[in-house]
């Protein structure tokens, strides 16, 4: 695979291990970026009051191509918190309702389904899953044996933020709806990284980032809804598009494409993040990426004799291009840290999850096994 680190205008000082985190975009993309930008300043009123409906749906359509479904059935959001938040709040959860999640979600959706528990009556639960994970038979079954006749909704990460973990939702979804379960999906870290094809997945509600693995600019995520379940949403902002005096036809589009004035070029520049990767060949980027991770992984777990969270001989499955691996329980994760980068230039995450100490291993297109070298001859030092 040609290095794409040419592309992207990150530090060259800085060995970067955390693309999940906030992505990195390309330079083709964020000039397309800046001439959005560029394009709104000439004439803020020709752009936002009679060119923006119509370029967010050429643009929606782009997208929907890519992600298998319909540009109808996406709308634009900051980022997968807001998309999350927007159905969260729209959903009539109450008194003896129940919310089902795993222990692996990320902070900020814990937070939002805490703070509306409180705030509404109902219970927000953290199923424990098995670790290590071995088949994704267990995996629903683990999940499944936290659903009772009073769960109501199943809000599961797709890609896991603290342990890297892809999850094998579809089999849930499926049991779900026979169920008359709502599903809401967390795709923080999938579109780009793995396939995605949202009709046929069939989840209720799906909400991902943008500028991680797709490699949009910052600011740049959605929310896809089924057809069927649009008529459930509220406006979490309401703006014109509420009572719009020129209808779409979708209420969902209405109520969230306009939140009054805000830039919308990181939105429109999508479509650029797609055809860059699709020029530079993403498939076999990526297969290359989850081989030098796969590495990482291994070499890290050889070093401190502690075993991944799932199984070893079908890593494959369970993790792409982001990987995590264990850390001796005695580690100081800030102090490590803090050492790797200050003395090192090594960007990457320590994350501290259910009490055990993990690195987050991220590696795209402009990594090098000289970064994974980098990495552990410096952990080498340092445990």
């Amino acid at each position: 695979m040609h290095n794409l680190k040419q592309h992207f205008l990150l530090d060259p000082s800085v060995t970067f291990l955390n693309h999940g985190s906030f992505g990195a975009t390309p330079k083709p993309v964020y000039r397309e970026y800046q001439r959005w930008q560029r394009e709104m300043e000439k004439q803020p009123v020709e752009f936002l009051g009679r060119r923006i409906t119509q370029l967010l749906a050429d643009s929606r359509a782009e997208l929907g191509k890519y992600l298998g479904t319909s540009g109808d059935n996406l709308v634009y959001t900051q980022n997968v918190t807001v998309s999350l938040n927007i159905v969260a709040r729209s959903l009539e959860l109450g008194t003896g309702d129940e919310v089902l999640a795993t222990n692996h979600e990320y902070g900020a959706i814990d937070r939002t389904w805490r703070f509306l528990a409180k705030e509404r009556g109902f219970i927000y639960i953290n199923q424990p899953i098995t670790t290590p994970l071995t088949t994704e038979a267990k995996f629903v079954e683990d999940v499944w044996q936290g659903v009772t006749r009073h769960t109501r909704v199943i809000c599961l990460s797709h890609i896991t933020s603290p342990t890297a973990i892809i999850f094998p939702i579809k089999e849930i979804i499926q049991r779900a709806r026979e169920k008359g379960i709502i599903t809401i999906i967390d795709g923080a870290h999938v579109a780009g990284q793995i396939p995605l094809y949202l009709d046929a997945l069939g989840a209720d509600f799906y909400g991902g980032n943008l500028h991680k693995w797709l490699c949009a600019p910052k600011g740049a995520g959605f929310l896809y809804v089924r057809p069927e379940m649009q008529p459930l949403l509220k406006p979490l902002i309401v703006s014109w598009g509420y009572e719009s005096v020129a209808p779409s036809g979708s209420n969902f589009i209405d109520h969230n494409d306009w939140w009054g004035t805000r830039d919308h070029s990181a939105f429109l520049a999508v479509p650029a993040a797609i055809r860059f990767q699709q020029e530079n060949h993403w498939d076999e980027v990526r297969q290359s990426c989850h081989q030098l991770v796969c590495e990482a992984q291994q070499r890290i777990c050889k070093l401190t004799g502690l075993a991944p969270l799932h199984a070893t001989r079908s890593a494959e499955i369970w993790f792409a291009q982001m990987a995590a691996a264990p850390l001796p329980a005695d580690t100081d994760n800030l102090l490590l840290k803090n050492r790797l980068y200050d003395e090192y230039r090594i960007e990457i995450p320590l994350v501290e999850w259910n009490g055990n100490k993990l690195i987050r291993i991220s590696v795209q297109g402009y990594n090098t096994k000289r970064d994974i070298d980098k990495l552990c001859k410096a952990l080498t030092a340092l445990l």
